[in-house]
């Protein structure tokens, strides 16, 4: 069976992550492109597509193609919700880039549309496809480590502000580094502990280097002036069972700590981090142990293991989930507890007290 796919959004993240992912799943077929710039829709044709292929500027005119089966969203993330759920309307399965809306309102709108439709949501959190975090999921989920009452959720950048696109632009995507990539770490500490309950956050934003002029970066200097979001954004969440998780993220910060889209875990029988690979910690017999797990299947001459990329791997399991009729491994409920988190992070920051979520 061939599944005909549209893609709403031919930047970035379409071109460094959606489309070429797809093209080598076997089952899909990419038939539409939408963009508000026609070139990038015409390009993304050129190379992903085939002649009957076809472009477009309005993506509610794309949605009246009734053969489309599958709609990625890739835009900013303020339209997020409202292209999800005109696609979702249109009969379509969506895998929406992640996070997954501005707020955990036009979230929770999303999932009642999929709901309502009878159609299959997910949300674009394919660091859960990395070879560690399949296998620290395993571990966890197996009960190794026991009870996991604390994680760090970990998205440090020294200098690496984005600078193109809409990065900068807090309207458009609602915050930095924090909505940006403290969204990737979050998923995977909660996803790891299995917990999506939380019952109140603290949180703090900060503007401290945004304002530096010819600052050094990964991607050249940003514009002072164009730089509404915060630089970055540090956060601590209780959940209800009394589990407790520390969130840390910055483009640009002064530490040499740097670590992205990584968790560590600290259970009742033991822990693990992803700083040097993957390692799992505990004690047996009275003595403490390490284990190194070594996630690359090479060690013969000529030969790098056959692995796949998360990308890849997200992208098919995807469509299989929409073949087979299973559950996609990110659940939307699951992205809207990270929104809900991010979203009370950013108001803790704005008015300075603790933020309940779910109205306690």
């Amino acid at each position: 069976m061939t599944v005909r796919v549209g893609i709403i959004g031919c930047g970035g993240i379409a071109n460094g992550k959606h489309m070429p992912a797809l093209s080598q799943v076997k089952e899909v077929e990419m038939v539409a492109f939408c963009d508000l710039i026609v070139e990038r829709a015409e390009e993304a044709k050129a190379k992903y597509g085939d002649e009957s292929a076809k472009v477009y500027t309005d993506y509610k005119e794309m949605l009246t193609d009734s053969t489309l089966d599958v709609v990625h969203v890739c835009t900013p993330n303020s339209s997020h919700s409202e292209l999800t759920i005109a696609a979702l309307e249109s009969d379509c399965h969506v895998m929406c880039e992640k996070p997954m809306a501005k707020t955990s309102e036009e979230a929770r709108t999303m999932i009642e549309a999929a709901n309502r439709t009878g159609k299959k949501l997910t949300i674009g959190y394919q660091n859960r496809f990395r070879t560690d975090s399949r296998y620290l999921h395993d571990v966890c989920a197996d009960g190794e480590l026991g009870n996991i009452y604390f994680g760090k959720a970990h998205a440090v950048r020294r200098r690496a502000v984005p600078t193109w696109g809409v990065f900068l632009d807090e309207e458009a995507q609602g915050g930095g580094p924090l909505i940006d990539i403290g969204t990737h770490a979050l998923d995977l500490t909660l996803w790891m502990m299995d917990n999506y309950k939380p019952k109140f956050v603290v949180g703090k934003a900060y503007h401290e280097l945004s304002q530096t002029e010819n600052a050094a970066n990964a991607w050249g200097p940003w514009d002072p002036s164009k730089f509404t979001v915060e630089d970055s954004a540090f956060g601590y969440i209780v959940m209800e069972n009394g589990a407790s998780i520390f969130l840390e993220s910055s483009w640009a910060l002064n530490s040499l700590d740097v670590k992205e889209a990584k968790t560590s875990l600290y259970g009742s029988k033991g822990g693990a981090d992803m700083d040097n690979g993957l390692t799992i910690n505990g004690e047996n017999r009275g003595l403490l142990y390490e284990k190194q797990i070594e996630l690359e299947t090479g060690g013969v001459d000529f030969y790098d293991g056959a692995t796949q990329t998360p990308e890849l791997l997200e992208a098919h399991s995807w469509i299989q989930a929409i073949l087979n009729d299973t559950e996609p491994v990110v659940k939307p409920e699951q992205a809207l507890v990270v929104t809900e988190i991010l979203e009370a992070l950013y108001e803790s920051s704005n008015t300075g007290k603790p933020v309940y979520i779910k109205g306690e």
